[in-house]
């Protein structure tokens, strides 16, 4: 007769422990996160600012293509920053309600002051867990505008951007050139480390 033994397919001593803390990455990996983040920052303080003042460059041109700095296409004139993507450039299944949104005080109000806020952060290395948060849920609806992407199925910048700021807030890449390890000493922050 034939005895078999049933053993515990794992012991103790078989499973990776890892411990919880810090991601610890190089130096290089740090300054390459650095250079990233602050990239992201500027790209959303510059689109801020050229709504902002219709700078002319994605921001104060007519209808006839003529360019009017500082025209009425400037948000601080009265143009609205959400209206000529919303009202003619969505597609797709949530075309309805973003024409519907489009132009709305509130609509060019939340989207201005996210790109001020998220611009700021990424760009000063502060606020990263709510920057990067922030930034890609603006990524992500700025995606669902048009649907399907142009040149991929469902890809496209606004999901590799979206997941960019996720890496950057996931890895504090605002310790790196950035003032993420003071803000991280404030009181403010050691209370509610989500604003980390």
């Amino acid at each position: 007769m034939t005895t078999i033994a049933h053993r515990p397919t794992h012991t103790r001593h078989d499973v990776a422990e890892r411990p919880e803390g810090p991601v610890t990455v190089t130096t290089f990996a740090a300054r390459a996160l650095a250079v990233t983040r602050i990239g992201f920052g500027l790209t959303f303080l510059w689109a801020f600012l050229d709504k902002l003042l219709a700078l002319g460059f994605h921001t104060g041109y007519d209808q006839a293509g003529h360019l009017d700095r500082f025209g009425d296409a400037a948000w601080i004139n009265g143009g609205s920053p959400t209206e000529g993507f919303l009202a003619f450039g969505a597609d797709g299944p949530f075309q309805g309600f973003y024409n519907s949104i489009a132009g709305a005080w509130w609509a060019d109000t939340l989207f201005m002051v996210g790109l001020l806020g998220i611009g700021l952060a990424l760009t000063l290395g502060i606020g990263m867990r709510v920057a990067a948060a922030s930034g890609a849920l603006l990524y992500v609806l700025m995606w669902t505008v048009v649907l399907p992407p142009e040149n991929h199925p469902f890809l496209d910048e606004h999901l590799l951007g979206a997941a960019t700021l996720v890496v950057l807030g996931a890895l504090a890449a605002g310790d790196t050139w950035g003032l993420g390890k003071a803000w991280a000493s404030t009181g403010l922050v050691e209370k509610l480390p989500v604003l980390r």
